[in-house]
């Protein structure tokens, strides 16, 4: 069975939100004209408090896109983005959200960014979606949304971990492209045994 993974199609992630993806809103259509194609849908949604220790603003000092060493390991300092209940947490206006069988919330710990729609950042704590997907019967998972570099890599990749079969369509992604993210993040996806499509 074959489910179709949205990753963060939200409105601060897209052009003229707070951590913008340059045309992060062109993939909106060709999402939604995906979807039908599809056993599962489901979307993830950054979901962040006021807090998170993820946002540079959370920091003195520190500057949006610096990384420092949280517990789990180095951490990219974001500006704040996603806040719980504001309207750049929520769905881009265009995405056929009513389509989704499942929302996740992820990133909603002040402690913990997560990135991937599997595992928050410490590679321990789980989302629940691995077991949803088992128990729908779902081992063919296909990847879209923002940011390709980031959280669609990630989940990705943990989808594979996890015993999945994952592709990411690249057409239907965009990147930050981070000092050279896109293209480290391709590689390390290849590397898991990603399909790249």
């Amino acid at each position: 069975m074959r489910a179709l993974i949205i990753i963060d199609m939200q409105v601060d992630f897209c052009p003229g939100g707070a951590l913008a993806v340059a045309g992060g809103d062109e993939i909106v259509a060709p999402i939604n004209a995906m979807m039908d194609d599809y056993d599962a849908v489901v979307l993830t949604q950054d979901w962040h408090p006021p807090d998170h220790s993820s946002f540079a603003g959370n920091h003195p000092g520190a500057a949006p896109f610096s990384t420092v060493t949280m517990g789990y390991g180095p951490q990219v300092l974001w500006p704040a983005h996603c806040v719980i209940g504001s309207a750049g947490a929520a769905f881009h206006p265009r995405l056929d959200a009513d389509r989704a069988d499942l929302v996740i919330r992820k990133g909603f710990r002040a402690g913990i960014d997560s990135y991937s729609a599997f595992r928050e950042n410490d590679r321990d704590t789980p989302t629940g979606l691995a077991g949803y997907l088992r128990e729908r019967g779902a081992d063919d998972l296909h990847f879209v949304g923002l940011a390709h570099d980031f959280c669609v890599a990630w989940s990705a990749m943990d989808a594979r971990a996890l015993g999945f079969r994952a592709t990411v369509i690249e057409a239907a992604t965009r990147a930050i492209d981070l000092d050279g993210s896109r293209d480290a993040a391709r590689t390390a996806m290849r590397d898991a045994g990603v399909t790249l499509a």
